[in-house]
């Protein structure tokens, strides 16, 4: 009976205990409530000094979260700290001790990504809507947070990448300068004369209107080919205005038609047998048909 008697006190005094903590919960619940509706608040003034400040998207982006991570944690500690009247931040942490270092380890790729995403964030280049290379992935940026990165590749799909990736590796921007550079090699026959195949694709380059004539036009004799003299030509256009693929296509079709018309070959490979002894030749023996 005094095992019971004992057990009956300790959950009266369990009740009362939670009873007269109710209000102190009631305020928290508040507390958080109030944060809530506060990290909206001050989302949107972030939000409108940025914009007035002309700042990036992404920039916005990481000060919005930034904002809002700084005031839920205030507030949850907050909440905490009223609900339950001995916790303490301080205490908080000392009580982690090799806790804290368990789940560093564990999210060490999380943190990595967290903090490479801040850093790409803040640096200037690649912003949202560049046109990027990394790692074999080619496409669009759509969105930069805090752990990824969203890329719309050219053929369509979407490729979510780790901050961390594109913070390591190299990453080519295209268009980060409208006008660029594009090449293409042209082989003409040995036979021909070098300096006139140089004036003809010169000119017919020359003639495309994408080309940039302020940049000009080069044509360099490469090498000596299997089966022909190789060109380098070499050209700048404004990317920005066309896609460079339509422009080096017309450049293609504009050195073949100059080529044609100045009956300057462009060979296919050619195969030369050379036998160290003379070979026997024989009529083959007619059908019976054919007699």
């Amino acid at each position: 009976m005094n095992y019971i008697e004992t057990l009956t006190k300790e959950l009266e005094g369990m009740a009362m205990g939670f009873f007269q903590l109710l209000p102190s919960f009631a305020i928290a619940l508040g507390i958080v409530v109030l944060t809530w509706i506060m990290v909206g608040v001050f989302v949107r003034i972030i939000g409108r000094v940025t914009k007035r400040a002309g700042l990036r998207t992404d920039l916005q982006q990481l000060f919005e979260t930034i904002t809002k991570l700084a005031v839920w944690i205030l507030g949850i500690l907050i909440a905490l700290t009223v609900a339950i009247p001995s916790f303490t931040p301080a205490g908080a942490v000392a009580g982690l001790g090799v806790g804290a270092l368990a789940i560093g380890f564990a999210f060490q790729d999380i943190f990595e990504n967290f903090l490479a995403g801040v850093l790409i964030m803040l640096r200037e280049k690649m912003n949202i809507g560049d046109s990027i290379s990394c790692n074999g992935i080619m496409g669009s940026v759509e969105r930069i947070t805090l752990r990824e990165t969203y890329i719309r590749q050219f053929s369509g799909e979407l490729t979510v990448v780790p901050n961390s990736m594109l913070f390591k590796n190299a990453v080519d921007i295209f268009n980060d300068q409208a006008v660029r550079r594009e090449q293409v090699v042209v082989g003409v026959s040995y036979d021909t004369d070098l300096e006139t195949a140089e004036a003809t694709i010169r000119k017919a380059v020359e003639g495309i209107a994408e080309v940039d004539k302020d940049k000009g036009v080069l044509v360099f004799a490469q090498e000596f080919g299997a089966s022909s003299v190789d060109f380098l030509v070499l050209w700048w256009s404004n990317t920005g205005e066309q896609d460079k693929r339509l422009t080096k296509s017309h450049v293609i079709m504009a050195i073949k038609k100059a080529l044609d018309d100045a009956e300057i070959e462009i060979p296919f490979p050619y195969v030369t047998h050379t036998f160290k002894e003379a070979l026997p030749v024989e009529k083959a023996p007619l059908a019976a048909n054919e007699s």
